[in-house]
């Protein structure tokens, strides 16, 4: 069995190594968002596998770095695996950080609504990303998602949770305004 060429078992140590390099970055993220293998029958040794992987950090060094990393970290494994590695740019985006000002407001309505303030090691890649590109202040508040699934058809949140974010939401949206009247 040890001359197999198993492509998802290179991705599979990849998975680990990911977590690896987000925990050294102080602040960065690392996410494998899918797999696929194939021929994708369950008799068969994967011949192909395709993952994708999402980094985010807020510093344009360290993400640059934790790519470098990344790469390096799956032509090992694939040598190591007797499999070969290729990578395709699906999309970047620099970081784009928030700003400032808005998250400490942020941060103090969650508060003042008797809940603790959690921030993300993310910037923005919603329709936020374009606003901060432009130069509009901008921060982002969200709701904690059941079981941390977000993005996905099952994604649900407590009723409870959701009075508190309307809640919070209503103050930063007054802090807001007197920040913007000043």
């Amino acid at each position: 069995m040890n001359r197999r060429r198993d492509a998802f078992l290179a991705a599979a140590r990849m998975g680990e190594e990911i977590y690896h390099i987000a925990g050294r970055s102080a602040g960065g993220v690392c996410t494998i968002g899918s797999c696929i293998t194939k021929p994708g029958i369950v008799t068969s040794v994967v011949e192909e596998c395709r993952i994708t992987l999402d980094q985010r950090h807020l510093d344009a060094a360290a993400l640059a770095r934790m790519l470098r990393e990344a790469k390096e970290a799956s032509e090992r494994l694939a040598k190591e695996g007797n499999v070969q590695v290729a990578w395709d740019r699906l999309w970047q985006i620099e970081p784009r950080p928030f700003n400032p000002e808005l998250i400490a407001l942020c941060d103090e309505a969650i508060r003042e609504s008797g809940v603790k303030s959690h921030r993300l090691p993310s910037g923005p890649l919603h329709d936020a990303a374009e606003t901060c590109g432009a130069g509009v202040p901008t921060v982002m508040m969200f709701v904690q998602s059941l079981h941390g699934i977000s993005h996905n058809k099952i994604e649900d949140t407590r009723e409870e949770h959701l009075e508190l974010c309307v809640t919070a939401f209503d103050k930063l949206a007054d802090k807001t305004m007197q920040w913007m009247a000043r």
